[in-house]
């Protein structure tokens, strides 16, 4: 046999064992990696909605007062309390006590007439409103635990990812729904 074509076998069986380890080695070291999922937990937001809660409540007012001043209480009871003074004594006293008389029941009429429109009232229904807040919760996602060798480490995803998480170039891929 020919030593060049002895020596060009060897080589090429060498070139191609070679090869072939290589490309195990490339094979064997490209296979997917994963963190082990530790805890997965819900991670909940409460939503505060306002709106507005209505009732209807019975409201008692005093009527519009046509005489605010109490002018005709106090003008009827003058009138009524000087006659009544008048009838009272004689000469100069008559006079006094019509006078006294007159301002009294002026004063007493003027009193009488605020009371009676002070119980002037009605009632109605006014309709009362306030806000009010609707609680509800709102899933905005999964607060994850992991453990990647000695490291451990949590993360937020939109997505439980079940026991395992995929990763690549030593970083968890959290956008991996599989």
């Amino acid at each position: 046999m020919n030593k060049s074509l002895l020596i060009g076998a060897v080589v090429g069986a060498m070139a191609v064992t070679a090869g072939g380890a290589i490309a195990g080695y490339k094979a064997w070291s490209e296979r997917p990696v994963y963190a082990e999922v530790v805890k997965v937990d819900p991670v909940i937001k409460h939503v505060k909605t306002p709106r507005q809660s209505c009732h209807d409540e019975e409201v008692t007012r005093q009527k519009p007062v046509k005489d605010q001043h109490q002018i005709a209480g106090t003008v009827i009871g003058a009138v009524v309390g000087g006659v009544l003074g008048n009838q009272v004594g004689g000469g100069n006293g008559k006079k006094l006590a019509t006078v006294a008389g007159a301002a009294a029941g002026g004063y007493a009429g003027h009193t009488i007439q605020d009371r009676m429109q002070q119980g002037n009232t009605y009632t109605t229904t006014e309709q009362r409103c306030e806000t009010v807040y609707d609680v509800t919760e709102k899933q905005e996602g999964y607060s994850v635990h992991y453990k990647l060798g000695d490291k451990s480490g949590v993360v937020r995803m939109d997505h439980d990812p079940g026991k395992k998480i995929r990763v690549e170039n030593g970083e968890l891929v959290l956008n991996d729904p599989a």
